[in-house]
């Protein structure tokens, strides 16, 4: 019984276990998939979360790339459109060229008749005109009549022409008769005196003390003066006076300016020159101006550029054989004004083109070619009347006299330089063989300047230093000599002297 008991106990303990145990499982089941549910919950909404933004980048992707495609369809259709619209307008000029063609063709057709007709006139005419020759042939009347015309006409040809020839003759008398009375009075109108230049300026000293001064201890002031200015001081035994020679006008101006001012100031020596030099150049700078006013005022030529009336100053310190440039065109104006007066030209394009006839020559070194060619390039660049330009071109002949005015600056200059003492051969050759000494030195690489001093007897040549070393310096003074040799002529013989002269300059502060 107990063993029953036991047996059922145990029986209904497993029961019940089983029944716990299962009903426990039950729950855990139940718990484990409301886990799994929540999580596929979950998940489900992370993927509908990120399936939107997807959608949404796509979206925007989209639209992106639809308004891209949108801009370049329109882009696209407007470059259509100015291509539709430039075809139509070549087709309507292509229209429009050919309706004038059309009615070009038609007019000629008109005209080829138009011509026709005239030509089937001029053809009857001529048949009209043969048949009334031919009709007043046959009359006696009418050949004697035209015998006797034809042998009036010859009896007085060797009359009519001879009476020609008379009237020529006088004519010509007359006329030469009236040139020599126009260019007489317009020289005595203007007698003015004439003095030709010289190639030394001479100045005043205090006391020959100064002398020394000027000439420095070992000559270092006065080859430093030398050097700068490019003139040829001479300091004799004559007392009160020191002589620049140059056959440069301008630096023989510069160097007296700076000599005075360095006489005033006492203190000569090198740096000082150099500072006292260039404000010379300044000063000359500024009379060139103060002169080239001076000329356009005296002369009454108005409405000239003041960059040409600048350089019409430089001609003040310019010469040609002898004869001041400036006075020169001065004076040309004057007469050529009074020769256009008489024979009822223009005046003031007469004055114009004769007191700018030698512009070139104020830049004749700087520039290649003749001076009236660069006086030409010149009046032309700054805007100078075409009347004036062509007034002024031919007073050599190197072009055409194109109008009066031209002939009476060429008269005017004739004039000018013929006047007894005016002009000196020899004094421009002296000149043109110097000028001609710098240019073969300048023509060398690695020249700084160089000046030809002595009357031509030596040639200082300085150089860049960096450019030109000791052993070049000698090979350029032996190269400028073979040239002199070989292209100018000259007495006695040139000194080349290449200067190379290095100076390393450091501030303190």
């Amino acid at each position: 019984m107990s063993v029953t008991l036991s047996i059922l106990f145990v029986s209904v303990a497993l029961a019940l276990g089983i029944g716990v145990g299962y009903y426990l499982r039950m729950i855990i089941s139940l718990g484990q998939k409301g886990s799994m549910e929540l999580e596929l919950k979950q998940m489900m909404i992370e993927a509908k979360e990120q399936t939107k933004k997807i959608t949404d980048k796509a979206e925007g992707e989209a639209t992106h790339f639809l308004k891209e495609a949108r801009a370049e369809i329109r882009e696209k259709e407007e470059k259509l459109k100015k291509t539709e619209d430039r075809l139509i307008k070549k087709e309507d000029a292509v229209d429009a060229k050919q309706k004038d063609v059309d009615k070009e063709v038609e007019d000629i057709k008109v005209k080829i008749i138009e011509v026709r007709k005239i030509k089937e006139k001029v053809d009857n005419m001529e048949k009209d005109k043969l048949v009334e020759i031919e009709r007043v042939g046959r009359m006696s009347t009418d050949e004697a009549r035209q015998e006797l015309i034809k042998n009036v006409e010859k009896n007085s040809e060797e009359d009519l022409l001879v009476r020609m020839q008379k009237l020529e003759q006088l004519s010509e008398e007359k006329l030469e008769k009236k040139a020599q009375e126009i260019l007489a009075t317009s020289i005595q109108r203007l007698a003015s005196s004439v003095s030709a230049d010289t190639l030394t300026t001479t100045i005043t000293i205090p006391n020959d003390e100064i002398k020394g001064k000027i000439i420095g201890k070992e000559g270092r002031n006065i080859k430093a003066f030398e050097r700068v200015t490019g003139v040829e001081i001479i300091v004799d035994d004559t007392p009160g006076t020191i002589t620049i020679s140059s056959f440069n006008p301008v630096r023989r101006q510069i160097a007296r300016v700076a000599l005075e001012n360095l006489i005033l100031d006492g203190r000569i020596q090198p740096a000082k020159i150099e500072s006292v030099v260039e404000k010379a150049e300044q000063e000359i700078n500024k009379i060139i101006k103060e002169k080239g006013n001076q000329a356009v005022y005296e002369t009454g030529v108005l409405n000239l550029d003041p960059r040409i009336i600048a350089i019409l100053g430089r001609l003040h310190f310019r010469t040609s054989y002898g004869q001041n440039v400036l006075q020169h065109s001065i004076e040309m104006a004057h007469i050529a004004g009074m020769i256009a007066e008489e024979l009822g030209a223009n005046v003031a394009v007469a004055k114009a083109g004769a007191l700018l006839h030698d512009i070139g020559k104020a830049v004749d070194h700087e520039v290649q070619g003749t001076h009236v060619e660069i006086g030409r390039r010149i009046l032309q660049k700054f805007g100078a009347n075409e009347a004036i330009i062509k007034a002024m071109e031919a007073h050599h002949g190197e072009y055409p006299y194109e109008t009066i005015e031209s002939y009476i600056v060429q008269a005017a200059d004739a004039i000018s330089g013929a006047r007894p003492g005016a002009r000196r051969d020899s004094v421009e050759n002296y000149i043109k063989r110097l000028q001609e000494l710098e240019a073969i030195a300048n023509s060398q690489e690695g020249v700084e300047k160089s000046y030809a001093l002595q009357a031509g007897r030596e040639i200082r040549i300085f150089v860049t230093p960096e450019k030109v070393n000791d052993i070049d310096a000698r090979k350029m003074a032996r190269e400028v000599a073979l040239r002199i040799e070989k292209e100018l002529k000259y007495p006695g013989e040139i000194k080349v002297n290449v200067i190379r002269e290095t100076r390393s300059i450091e501030f303190a502060r």
